[in-house]
């Protein structure tokens, strides 16, 4: 089945996009320094090659024989302890080499960035088995960005904040459950 229009449009700015995070997955692997900070990116890496072979294929023939491999989501015991102290950090005008945290930084947020594109895109999608890959492709990156920020988190280069008691009070308070699990039966639908 051909693409519609839309689709295509929306295959070419995620193929576009995809290019970029390729391209700057190697130049982070290139330049990271911090070996846990190396291996994510290595890892996460083959799964965004594949995501782009398949955009390819879809782009050419409308169809893609493969699977993404999404990966597990990398889940440790709680959220990471808030930090003692943040490393302040300061946008730098002029550089030679990226460092760990702007490498984290810059990954973390193409891939919150991407997997809005693929979310967004699978809304606009009619073809079935490229919505089904395009909702792979954002858990792929939904499940990394978390690993990213997970890393960040634990190393006080991004802000771990938890909510205070009184506004998850106030928030209990507010909400309230539904007391019927179903609520058709209420309207005699069902």
């Amino acid at each position: 089945m051909p693409l519609g229009s839309h689709e295509a449009h929306e295959l070419n700015e995620l193929l576009l996009s995809c290019t970029n995070s390729i391209q700057c997955m190697a130049l982070f692997l290139d330049q990271a320094r911090d070996p846990e900070l190396k291996n994510m990116i290595a890892r996460h890496y083959a799964v965004h090659v594949q995501d782009y072979n398949m955009k390819v294929e879809f782009a050419n023939s409308s169809y893609s024989p493969d699977t993404l491999n999404v990966p597990n989501m990398q889940m440790n015991a709680g959220m990471p302890a808030p930090s003692p102290a943040y490393t302040p950090m300061q946008p730098k005008v002029q550089l030679q080499q990226l460092d760990d945290r702007s490498i984290a930084t810059s990954y973390l947020l193409t891939l919150k960035r991407a997997g809005r594109e693929y979310a967004w895109s699978a809304f606009e999608c009619s073809t079935p088995q490229l919505r089904s890959f395009l909702e792979d492709a954002f858990r792929m990156c939904s499940h990394q960005a978390f690993e990213v920020w997970d890393y960040m988190a634990r190393k006080g280069q991004y802000p771990v904040v938890m909510a205070s008691s009184q506004a998850v009070n106030a928030m209990q308070q507010i909400y309230q459950p539904v007391p019927e699990h179903s609520p058709a039966h209420l309207y005699g639908t069902i």
